[in-house]
């Protein structure tokens, strides 16, 4: 029997056409991200501000590249992790000193003619952000590197980051590109624009995911909440790298004036053990080291 396709203006006969399908096993149907509907907080709960911030630009070096791009969009939240309402977002275009290479326009979508004559106020982004208790991007340590630079307040600010504060692999997905938590969260959203990156994330963000049973700000305050301690393995031994390596240090080659050297973030419990580590499988003796306690104001910022 053929029946007749539902009217598209029709959004629960297509709701049910889709339910239809996914109840068979043998499809999945992704929903458009949809606007967020406000929430007023229950009584007596206590809520703060967040800012979430996407910057598009035209590398990935931010002592030489160029912001071409910002979105920054407030929320309301409770200290639980509840996300209860968005306010208007801000977004900008910015004209860089030198033309966006081929690269960054196929990626963006941002051109030359987009951003000519445009610009992007740094005071106007100072109070727009101002009202926020702590800032949110999807990878943290490229934006707030950006933002830094551009505009003061952002180095004085509560960061954390939604890609890598959050177990997403616990929580089943995939990737933790925006792209494909999306998909694994059932919906599609316009890519490559900053604004419609923030939404996505946010979206993510407010949900709550089945295997923790909490919602995704939920996660990434807890671990924005927690102190590590940074560990610089300073003068190792170079044929005992791949050790570093697979104990999860990273090299700092960077000239951000803090060591060239492997380094590791370790949380308070751990962080003996890791000492203990170095002392007898790299240095192999008694040996100061350099160790840091890193919180969300100086996480993710060439600080560190």
């Amino acid at each position: 029997m053929i029946h007749a396709a539902p009217d598209p203006q029709d959004a629960a006969a297509l709701e049910d056409l889709a339910t239809t399908l996914e109840a068979t096993g043998a499809y999945r149907v992704l929903r458009k991200l949809a606007p967020r509907l406000a929430v007023k907080p229950p009584p007596g709960v206590k809520t703060r501000q967040g800012l979430f911030v996407d910057a598009e630009t035209t590398g990935l070096n931010p002592a030489r590249d160029e912001i071409i791009e910002l979105a920054m969009v407030p929320f309301t939240y409770g200290l639980d992790g509840e996300i209860y309402s968005l306010g208007e977002p801000f977004q900008r275009l910015r004209q860089p000193s030198k033309p966006i290479p081929p690269e960054v326009t196929a990626i963006t979508g941002i051109d030359d003619a987009m951003v000519a004559g445009q610009m992007i106020d740094p005071e106007e982004v100072r109070h727009f952000a101002a009202p926020a208790s702590l800032v949110v991007a999807h990878n943290a340590a490229f934006d707030r590197k950006f933002l830094e630079r551009f505009c003061e307040t952002f180095n004085t600010m509560p960061w954390a980051c939604s890609m890598s504060e959050i177990d997403w692999a616990g929580e089943g997905y995939e990737g933790t590109k925006l792209a494909y938590l999306a998909g694994g969260a059932g919906f599609f959203y316009d890519r490559h624009r900053a604004i419609h990156d923030c939404l996505a994330a946010l979206e993510l963000l407010a949900r709550v995911h089945p295997r923790s049973g909490r919602t995704g700000l939920a996660q990434l305050l807890e671990r924005a909440r927690t102190p590590t301690y940074r560990i610089w393995a300073e003068n190792s031994p170079f044929d005992l790298k791949d050790i570093l390596k697979a104990r999860g240090y990273r090299w700092n080659g960077e000239g951000t004036g803090m060591p060239r050297a492997w380094f590791t973030d370790v949380s308070a419990a751990t962080r003996e053990n890791e000492r203990c580590c170095l002392r007898c499988d790299i240095y192999r003796g008694e040996i100061e080291l350099m160790v840091r306690r890193v919180d969300a104001y100086d996480r993710f910022s060439d600080r560190v």
